[in-house]
């Protein structure tokens, strides 16, 4: 009877509360979902489910074309959704549009994905039912493509068998990975003081001219060298030259075969091209990278090169769309555009995608609100210096300013920790002194801390390392030096073991035995010149 009474005593209050806010709260979708809305409707299934293109017989004509902006109008009040692509003809060429907005009065406003020179009022335009869709698989590698999938090697049709939308939802929580494994590069600076996570995201800061770009190569390098994984190379709105340099010298490496097999899949959208194309090139490298996770189980790298510029692509596009600006003019779906993309690099029960995207820093302020939201999804960070590239230390990776959430002693080992940790105090206490140093000259300062820098000024030097894709300018031959050979060497100067050396014999080398035998090369050059 009790128990009765309380079960319809609660059915009474839910169904009040029900009454009380059913027209309210709980009926009305909030602000951040309704902003999901328009992209969730059209958000896609797993990618083993999006093979198969849907049919499409809706066809426009071009309304308005103002740049990159293309208006097109419609018959019918059926129109294509909000991420479709529309395909024209432009001087006998074919022409992506991809659908932004919907104006009212059957007009669709769209962004094209090449330039627009030459389109005119009034040509036909077709719905394709369906985002823009690439080739995908091990027919991609060692071609170049651009953001829709079309082949600019000039090496003939790419021969794929599947196909897939650029757009797509990111891995549920139930298909993602959570274990910690580091990801072993050759590269000292990294291995030691902000290791790379197997299916991380790793951020590499830096302004123009500090060696972005030849970091990046040298990974590409090391990783297919040593590993023999494969991986995509995105490049989004840099310069042509490079992309042709790293592709004619991953042919000369190797990572690259014309007749035998590639390691690499290339996708482009460099400066040149349009903001519709450099905003929506990053997803094309990525959906080839999530095919071989998804379906073929891989462990794959993804380099994205620049990562600023998919957000400066978007701000324009943002722009040309008419949107408010954000803050330093960024557009005010900063967040999102940014989120979307980077919750889709992750690693799954099936494989990995491990991240490294290059992040140019306007006039080198990290508080810029672009790589201050990349920030916000990596998993560790290589700052590039310019005050050490001025130095001459290449790579010019900033030792305390690089983080990573690998560096923990459950992940990487006490031993490792401890040589980290005591590296970069030593490094910072040199940082504090200098300034003593240039106000009263080393002659003031106490035995043990003049015994700090000198060891100091030898690991600032050890950081620095031969790459193998600098060797033509550097004249010296790229080392790939083990994790265990990393760790022995740094702690081998930390307690003294090279105190006899001059720190020259420190600059680009490999290993400490390498070290040892250059200073006592210099050592016996300087006894035979006096």
């Amino acid at each position: 009877m009790f128990k009765r009474r309380r079960d319809s005593n609660f059915s009474s209050l839910y169904s009040g509360l029900a009454r009380t806010f059913g027209r309210a709260a709980f009926a009305r979708p909030t602000v951040a979902r309704r902003a999901f809305e328009p992209l969730r409707s059209n958000a896609l299934p797993a990618l083993s489910a999006r093979f198969a293109s849907t049919d499409a017989n809706l066809v426009g004509k071009i309304h308005q074309v103002i740049g990159a902006v293309v208006d097109v109008k419609f018959d019918t009040e059926s129109l294509p959704p909000i991420l479709n692509a529309l395909e024209t003809e432009n001087n006998g060429q074919k022409l992506v549009l991809e659908v932004a907005q919907h104006l009212g009065e059957s007009v669709v406003r769209t962004i094209a994905m090449d330039g627009t020179e030459g389109l005119s009022r009034g040509a036909p335009c077709k719905d394709t039912g369906s985002p823009i869709s690439i080739p995908v698989g091990p027919g991609t590698l060692g071609r170049i493509m651009n953001v829709t999938g079309d082949p600019i090697d000039e090496r003939g049709p790419i021969k794929a068998t599947k196909f897939a939308p650029i757009h797509a939802e990111p891995p549920s929580f139930a298909e993602q990975s959570t274990s910690a494994e580091v990801l072993v590069t050759g590269i000292k600076v990294v291995d030691l003081l902000a290791p790379y996570a197997r299916g991380g995201k790793i951020g590499l800061f830096g302004g123009a001219g500090v060696g972005k770009t030849v970091f990046i190569q040298e990974l590409i390098n090391n990783i297919a060298k040593a590993h023999g994984g494969y991986s995509v190379f995105t490049g989004v709105g840099e310069r042509t030259r490079e992309g042709n340099d790293l592709y004619h010298e991953m042919q000369e490496t190797g990572v690259i075969q014309l007749e035998g097999e590639s390691k690499v899949a290339l996708v482009f959208g460099q400066m040149n091209e349009p903001p519709g194309a450099r905003a929506r090139v990053a997803l094309t490298g990525l959906t080839i990278a999530e095919y071989f996770r998804d379906e073929e189980g891989q462990d794959v790298l993804l380099f994205i090169d620049n990562i600023f510029r998919f957000t400066q692509a978007g701000s324009e596009v943002s722009a040309l769309l008419g949107r408010i600006p954000s803050a330093v003019g960024y557009q005010p779906t900063l967040a999102v555009d940014m989120g979307i993309m980077q919750e889709r690099i992750t690693t799954t029960t099936k494989g990995s995608i491990t991240s490294v995207q290059a992040v140019y820093v306007p006039a080198d302020d990290l508080t810029d609100p672009a790589p201050a939201t990349t920030f916000a999804h990596l998993d560790a960070t290589t700052v590039l210096s310019r005050g050490i590239s001025e130095l001459g230390i290449y790579p010019a990776v900033d030792p305390l300013d690089s983080k990573s959430r690998m560096l923990d002693p459950r992940v990487v080992g006490e031993d490792h920790y401890h040589t980290a940790t005591r590296v970069q105090q030593m490094l910072q206490e040199y940082k504090s002194l200098q300034d003593i140093i240039a106000i009263l000259g080393m002659d003031e300062l106490s035995e043990a801390d003049k015994l700090t820098v000198e060891r100091a000024r030898k690991l600032q030097r050890f950081l620095s390392q031969p790459f193998t894709v600098a060797q033509v300018f550097t004249g010296i031959e790229g080392k790939l030096v083990d994790l265990k050979d990393t760790i022995r060497s740094f702690k081998a100067i930390i307690n003294g073991e090279g105190d006899d050396l001059p720190e020259a014999a420190f600059y680009m080398v490999g290993d400490f035995e390498s070290a040892r035998a250059k200073g006592e090369k210099i050592l016996a050059e300087l006894e035979g010149s006096s």
